[in-house]
């Protein structure tokens, strides 16, 4: 296999809020998008429509609510990025106050994804983030939600070349809240505490603070999630301008050559190579929207056969992996890839598999889970200055599993997602935040068939533990080598409470059942 190590690390924050629900409409800031936008939303530097602003009526003809409205080209989506203002006033010096900013109700753009991000990955946020928002169907707004501010423990690795491009933004991790036209922001420090001699709350907050609303838009090319399209519009009835939300499961029709499998002449350079890393595979034709199932013979002929694997004389004689299961790939789940960087990056093997909980909430549906993928796809590359989504796999709450970062399922794709142990690991993400909610019985049977065949590939036990040598973090030193459960939960390598405590609980089952599906 091939062998690169890069690494890079994400970001952190926390921030607490309290801001006056209407300030006046001219305290709102220009709104820029740093990704190609969706159409009719601004251009880099345009005035975001203004608070309590009417929706421009060319907004409303981009996103059609009615099911017998006409066809509409797919889009690509978009991110609108708005500064953070201060929210009061120094009464003694009327000074703007550093402790305290955010933005007032104000009409947006569609969005479906929401984060805040600041100029240096460096510094942490300590403090609250709250947002509210408002439906795009209904016009009701949201009560505040909490967004989970302390997310660099998530990223590259120090000292690689992802982490050092210039590029990387401390960011607050995403939060799902559905297609909304409508939002309003807070943020504020932590106050000092006089017990704390370190001078970290009195530091206010991180500089260049920026509320980032991410449209997922639909597929790349003219596919929905999971790659269905009928006629132009999604199976949920809606055009590709309307609601981004299509099913993984409904029957795909349109200009294919097989089920499953999109025309290549129709794929574009950069959807033709994420698609070709995983085209050796059994049943995997160029373009494929999902690598289907296999069960256990097959999947060990698959193994003896593939490519650049080193197995050992116990693996060749006695395969122990578990059948393969079934993933959608990035083409399935519509992901736009000229977004990421093009080349791939590899680390030497798969040694481990860490577990995380994406913490965007418990707040959408199965059907929206591609959306929500390309939101954190978005968000990761484009705010957040990743050169790709950084899990290496997703599950929803139906279990289904996703593809993610590019490079092919089976290699040992270089990820971003535990800081410190990405080499000769894997992450994997289930969409939600479990602290305090129970995942599904389907979430965890997914974890269990995924690290079985995947850790299978490598000769791993699912039950055992290895050593990964520590990339550094704050919880091991760069270079100390630890020792970790082959299925690990993020805060066994980094002091973090992902994957949240109840998805954590579920881990023991998790490796017992994939065990027990390599025959072990």
């Amino acid at each position: 296999m091939r062998g690169l190590l890069a690494t890079s690390i994400g970001v952190t924050c926390a921030a607490a809020l309290a801001l006056p629900l209407t300030p006046p409409a001219a305290a709102t800031p220009a709104a820029s998008t740093r990704a190609a936008p969706a159409a009719k939303a601004p251009a880099e530097g345009a005035e975001a429509p203004a608070a309590h602003a009417p929706a421009a009526a060319s907004d409303a003809q981009e996103r059609p609510q009615r099911p017998d409205a006409p066809d509409l080209p797919d889009l690509p989506g978009s991110t609108q990025s708005l500064p953070l203002t201060p929210l009061h006033h120094n009464r003694a010096t009327n000074a703007p106050a550093a402790a305290e900013a955010g933005l007032a109700r104000r009409d947006v753009h569609h969005f479906s994804l929401v984060g805040v991000v600041w100029d240096d990955p460096d510094t942490a946020l300590h403090g609250r983030v709250q947002v509210r928002t408002r439906a795009a169907g209904t016009g009701t707004w949201s009560g505040w939600q909490d967004v989970e501010t302390h997310n660099d423990d998530h990223g590259a690795d120090p000292d690689t070349t992802e982490r050092t491009s210039g590029h990387v933004r401390g960011a607050t991790a995403p939060l799902w809240v559905g297609d909304s036209d409508g939002v309003e922001i807070r943020v504020r420090a932590e106050p000092p505490d006089p017990d704390d001699r370190t001078g970290r709350a009195a530091a206010g907050l991180p500089e260049g603070l920026r509320l980032e609303l991410v449209d997922p838009g639909s597929a790349d090319d003219g596919t929905t999630a999971g790659g269905r399209t009928v006629g132009g519009r999604t199976a949920g009835g809606t055009t590709g301008g309307g609601p981004r939300h299509a099913p993984v499961d409904t029957p795909r029709t349109g200009p294919l050559d097989t089920p499953g499998e999109a025309a290549p002449a129709a794929l574009g350079a950069e959807t033709r190579a994420a698609s070709a890393a995983n085209a050796g595979l059994t049943g995997v034709p160029l373009g494929a929207t999902e690598i289907p199932a296999l069960d256990q013979q097959q999947t060990q002929r698959e193994l003896l056969a593939l490519p650049d694997t080193d197995l050992t004389d116990s693996q060749r004689a006695e395969p122990k992996i578990g059948p393969r299961p079934r993933i959608v790939t990035r083409h399935g789940w519509g992901a736009d890839e000229k977004l990421r960087e093009k080349t791939f990056v590899y680390t030497k093997k798969v040694k481990a598999a860490f577990v995380h909980h994406t913490a965007t909430g418990n707040k959408y549906s199965c059907s929206q889970a591609p959306s929500v993928i390309r939101g954190i796809y978005r968000y990761h590359v484009k705010s957040m200055g990743w050169r790709d989504i950084g899990y290496n796999f997703l599950v929803d709450k139906c279990g289904t599993i996703y593809e993610g970062r590019a490079g092919g399922v089976a290699k040992p794709v270089l990820g971003a997602h535990t800081l410190g142990f990405n080499s000769n690991s894997m992450g994997i993400a289930v969409l939600g935040t479990f602290t305090s909610t129970k995942p599904s019985s389907a979430t965890v049977k997914a974890i269990a068939r995924l690290t079985a065949w995947k850790l299978g590939l490598y000769g791993m036990n699912p039950r055992g533990t290895t050593y990964l040598t520590s990339g550094g973090g704050n919880l091991y030193r760069k270079g100390k080598k630890v020792r970790l459960n082959v299925i690990s939960g993020h805060r066994d390598g980094f002091a973090t409470d992902c994957p949240g405590t109840q998805l954590y609980g579920k881990l023991g089952s998790a490796r017992s059942t994939a065990a027990r599906y390599q025959g072990r």
